[in-house]
């Protein structure tokens, strides 16, 4: 197995290169040998609007396009006409993007040359020594440092500009210039055909930074498919690099990601789409309004400052029971809410596909997911599916080196020393057997959704209805459609129902205290209570206390903040951090013994029905590991014998 070791590009290598790169923007000549020209025809006027051109500075070779040579490439004499005459801070985002990205690109290919043997041939082909043998391999490097300069500078320059891109989009088409004799040809060949793209479909500032991020995205799918099939690029695709100026991590033909929102292709559910998981539905549409708090001047929300803010939740069901559905719910209301407000909104999934088999990449990749979540410059929504797949279990012999980096990286991000809980993100980690993820990785988790599905006769009438749609004469009958999914009835029959346990060794406790100490109406009996429980199941430590109190500073938070508030962000979104703080600690109520009295069962109750489930298949395992001896015992004496 080849190991993926992160080094650092370090930024003086990379300054190094900014003259090189700067020449590059400010102009060079390039003669195209793969794609065409342009020809950018005048922009037509809308009537009424006078004939005379837009101010053009005077500094040859920006009075007009059509007196530009065909082959000349003035990037910045280019960015600088779409202006007035001044340069915007826009435009100047958009150049320095392209020069930093230029340096990376130029500082990588210098690394990859020194690391791959290139360097050395490149001064022997210089000084006329090159052997005749070696011919085909400096070809071969030549043409792998072209890809791998190609790829990072279009993956730089689409990080950097990230930040700066609006909801405009830009369709490019192919990238055909693509030229791999040697680096320099081939960035020449690439600006070129940028500068094309810019000229044809760029008429405002607003449109440059999307035509050049929309080409860069192009450039790195073009790059990557020719890539798959090159020879010598060990070198580029075994190793990663951190630039820590940017935050920018080049690792091989994967594209990094910048903090910014983006737009969103999953299929959206609405509430009304969900048929029981009352609770999980209910804190799901709460915690989604709960996140729209956030204050960006603060950085801070005001839930999270009066400690009822769900930064982690573990969802858990048997397969069917609508975890996808909930998140498609809950990501769709943040998606609808923070398009009302024009906040940036960023949905991550973590799935199996991102346990990488180099040592330390799957810790990486589990990194850069947490960091991009918790960005505080977006709300963000991360979901971790079938957790107990990508996280493995500690000391579980079966669970791969990666799975164990990403147990120890999300370990670290929910209840670390470093966690600062900001209140513009949370976690969700689902799964169909949490009995099988590590105890002290599910601990971290402050809230439970139970996804059981639907429960009761009108819940299946109801999902019956919900998914035959409308194209039938069939009668509904009697029955009050939806009537069932009403959420706050539904809501608090469910939280009623916890006011005993359920699971059966919780029962047993539960019978046990109340026969000694009579009814928990006291924090002391309470307490006795907590500590009955931790003596039926020593998993149950003082994490459990302090999620079961942050749940219940959630339930005294039991509101839901109005629709009005999402849709009309002036009255509640857009108002000062303080006066924010205020409007919510005038909707708080009280917390009550039953309250805390359902919040214990409710979280005493999953971890009683994971402990049994966890012991139970590993008793399991070991009776299997038991019959296996037995057989290989019997079959060794007979063939002795």
């Amino acid at each position: 197995m080849t190991t993926r070791d992160t080094m650092e590009l370090r930024e003086a290598t990379i300054r190094s290169q900014y003259e090189a790169a700067l020449g590059l923007v400010q102009g060079f000549d390039h003669a195209p040998r793969l794609a065409k020209a342009v020809e950018v025809a005048a922009p037509e006027r809308s009537p009424g609007i006078g004939a005379r051109p837009r101010f053009r500075s005077t500094v040859p070779g920006m009075a007009a396009r059509s007196t530009a040579r065909p082959g000349g490439v003035r990037l910045v004499e280019r960015v600088e006409g779409l202006g007035d005459g001044l340069l915007s801070p826009l435009q100047s985002s958009a150049l320095n993007a392209l020069r930093r990205g230029l340096a990376i690109a130029l500082a990588l290919g210098e690394t990859f040359a020194a690391q791959s043997g290139l360097g050395e041939l490149k001064k022997a082909n210089l000084e006329g020594r090159l052997p005749e043998v070696k011919r085909a391999e400096f070809t071969e490097l030549l043409a792998a440092e072209a890809l791998a300069v190609l790829y990072t500078f279009a993956n730089a320059t689409a990080y950097l500009l990230a930040p700066h891109l609006g909801s405009t989009t830009v369709e490019i088409g192919e990238v055909e210039e693509v030229l791999t004799d040697n680096a320099p040809l081939a960035l020449q060949g690439a600006l070129w055909e940028l500068d094309q793209d810019i000229a044809a479909l760029a008429e405002d500032e607003t449109r440059l930074v999307a035509v050049i991020a929309a080409f860069c995205e192009a450039l790195m799918e073009k790059v990557a498919l020719r890539a798959a099939t090159a020879a010598r690029l060990g070198a580029f695709t075994n190793g990663s690099w951190r630039v820590e100026a940017d935050g920018l991590t080049i690792a091989g033909f994967k594209p990094a990601r910048a903090a910014k929102g983006g737009a969103l292709t999953m299929a959206f559910k609405k509430p009304t789409e969900v048929v029981g998981n009352h609770i999980a539905k209910y804190q799901s549409m709460r915690l989604a309004k709960m996140l729209m708090a956030y204050d960006f001047e603060r950085r801070l929300n005001p839930f999270a400052e009066l400690g009822g803010f769900i930064f982690t939740f573990m969802g858990d069901g048997k397969p069917g029971t609508g975890k996808t559905t909930l998140i498609q719910m809950m990501a769709g209301l943040l998606n609808d809410y923070c398009k009302v407000a024009g906040y940036p909104f960023r949905y991550q999934n973590f799935s199996i596909d991102q346990i990488d088999s180099y040592q330390g990449k799957s810790g990486q990749n589990a990194k850069a997911f947490i960091d991009t979540v918790l960005d505080p410059t977006v709300i963000g929504f991360g979901t971790i599916d079938d957790i107990d797949q990508v996280a493995g279990k500690r000391g579980d012999r079966q669970s791969s080196a990666g799975q164990q980096e990403v147990t120890a990286v999300f370990m670290g991000a929910f209840a670390g020393a470093n966690t600062v809980v900001r209140g513009n993100c949370t976690f969700g980690m689902f799964s169909n057997y949490p009995e099988n993820v590590d105890d002290a990785l599910r601990q971290r988790a402050g809230a439970r959704f139970l996804v059981d599905g639907p429960q009761t006769r009108e819940d299946y009438i109801d999902i019956l209805a919900m998914l035959l749609g409308k194209n039938h004469a069939i009668p509904l009958g009697q029955h009050d459609l939806y009537a069932a999914q009403e959420i706050k009835r539904a809501v608090a029959a469910s939280f009623e129902g916890h006011s005993r346990p359920h699971e059966a060794g919780l029962v047993k406790v539960w019978d046990k205290v109340a026969a000694e100490i009579g009814p928990l109406d006291t924090i002391a009996k309470l307490g006795a209570y907590l500590k009955a429980i931790q003596q039926a199941d020593e998993r149950f430590t003082g994490r459990a206390i302090k999620n079961i109190t942050d749940a219940v500073k959630v339930r005294a938070m039991d509101f839901e903040l109005p629709d009005e508030w999402m849709e009309n962000p002036d009255l509640f979104l857009f108002k000062p951090y303080d006066d924010k703080l205020a409007m919510i600690r005038g909707l708080m109520t009280p917390i009550s013994v039953d309250m805390v009295v359902q919040e214990i069962n409710r979280y005493a109750d999953s971890e009683f029905r994971y402990a049994d489930k966890s012991d139970e298949v590993a008793i399991e395992g070991m009776v299997r590991d038991f019959r296996r001896q037995e057989e290989a015992k019997r079959r060794y004496v007979e063939g002795r014998g």
